[in-house]
């Protein structure tokens, strides 16, 4: 259940609303940008302001500079496809905050209009959560909505800070995302099954421990799996793997078996000569993997013992490839699990950059229950954490 306040349990109308949103979007070296979800992830929130009579200031992030004005950052192109996508004129200034802009939102600004302040990560001020900073925003309006789900794990000022001086409320995106993730961990219909990819163990060390205590099933696959692999005892050749982590993973399986959660990995492995899209491959099992060699996707029989459990779950989360699926030749693994989970009966939600990328890949995102906006917030409240962009908003 989501305790917190949202936009519609606050008085919008005729109000100055300042909306964190997360316009974090790819872009080509033109500038033009490649993928616009996050943009209209925000538009329920922005147009219920408009309906509302709101006056809306917007405020985003946008890649990573460091503290200072990189032009390849400026907001420009998120401010034309907003207009685009709302037929509204969207205002961009070139600053985050001065009197002059609070001059025009106070007094030229017209109710039910847009306007967006420059990349807030221009000023390093809203990494460090700086209160002179915080009050600056603040001051541009009456109430605060966080609706970018994507930055809820930052404790930043147009985060956190910000909701110290106005009254602070969860946008629609912001309400889904924390109760769709909330309900896997509380209220998860069974079997839930948990498919974990990507390349490094240590990134979800404390999602595995905490998920081998709410599901039934939980598969690993990707780079990390040559971890827990190596942990049993097998040859894993040039693969990757983290020889720190490999205590943990057998800690992982010790935990699994006392939890009653069937701990699946791959039982044959794709296998390339070296680290290239054309590299030499082969298909062996686990218990006879070449030692220059190194994995590169999951194999055949791994693919149907993943789909098989994949057709008993009534409750899926996935999160990271299982293979380099960015290259023709090992994209087999990721797409026929993408597949698989789309065409299941359950509920299915997808978090994280990669997964996203391979769900448009192969054109499957409409065909997921939920498919989440933020991996790193995502995996944090599976973590089990609780989140700064959370925590600070006004309680039911």
């Amino acid at each position: 259940m989501f305790n917190k306040k949202t936009i519609e349990d606050i008085n919008v109308r005729n109000k100055k609303v300042l909306v964190r949103v997360d316009y974090n979007v790819p872009l080509d070296n033109e500038l033009n940008i490649i993928d616009d979800t996050r943009i209209k992830l925000s538009l329920p929130t922005i147009n219920y302001l408009i309906e509302n009579n709101a006056k809306i200031i917007l405020m985003s992030h946008l890649g990573r500079p460091k503290g200072e004005i990189e032009n390849r950052f400026r907001l420009d192109p998120a401010a034309k496809k907003l207009s685009q996508l709302t037929g509204k004129e969207v205002k961009k200034f070139d600053r985050i905050f001065s009197q002059e802009i609070k001059e025009y939102i106070d007094n030229e600004m017209d109710y039910g209009e847009i306007v967006m302040l420059e990349n807030l990560r221009f000023d390093p001020r809203e990494k460090a959560n700086d209160i002179e900073f915080s009050k600056s925003l603040a001051s541009l309006a009456d109430i605060y909505v966080d609706d970018a789900f994507g930055a809820a794990h930052r404790a930043h000022a147009s985060v956190a800070g910000v909701t110290k001086y106005l009254p602070a409320v969860a946008g629609f995106l912001m309400k889904k995302e924390i109760e769709v993730l909330t309900s896997l961990l509380e209220s998860p219909q069974r079997p839930f099954l948990t498919i974990l990819g990507g390349s490094k163990v240590s990134d979800k060390i404390k999602v595995i421990r905490n998920l081998l205590g709410k599901v039934d099933s939980l598969i690993l696959g990707g780079g990390m799996t040559y971890t827990f692999l190596k942990a049993q005892g097998y040859e894993i050749g040039k693969s990757i793997c983290e020889d720190t982590q490999i205590d943990f993973a057998k800690e992982m399986f010790t935990l699994a078996k006392k939890n009653n959660v069937n701990l699946i990995l791959p039982v044959d492995i794709v296998v390339a000569k070296e680290f290239d899209g054309d590299a030499e491959k082969k298909l062996v099992s686990v218990q006879s993997m070449p030692v220059d060699w190194m994995g590169m996707d999951i194999g055949d029989k791994s693919i149907e013992l993943f789909k098989k459990e994949i057709s008993r779950a009534r409750t899926i989360f996935w999160n990271g490839p299982v293979g380099v699926f960015e290259w023709t030749n090992f994209t087999n693994g990721t797409k026929s699990i993408a597949n698989a989970i789309a065409e299941s009966q359950a509920v299915t939600v997808a978090g994280g950059g990669d997964t996203l990328a391979a769900l448009k890949k192969y054109n499957l995102s409409s065909k997921f229950s939920h498919v989440s906006s933020g991996g790193g917030a995502a995996m944090e409240l599976l973590e089990g954490k609780e989140l700064p962009g959370v925590v600070s908003l006004l309680i039911k």
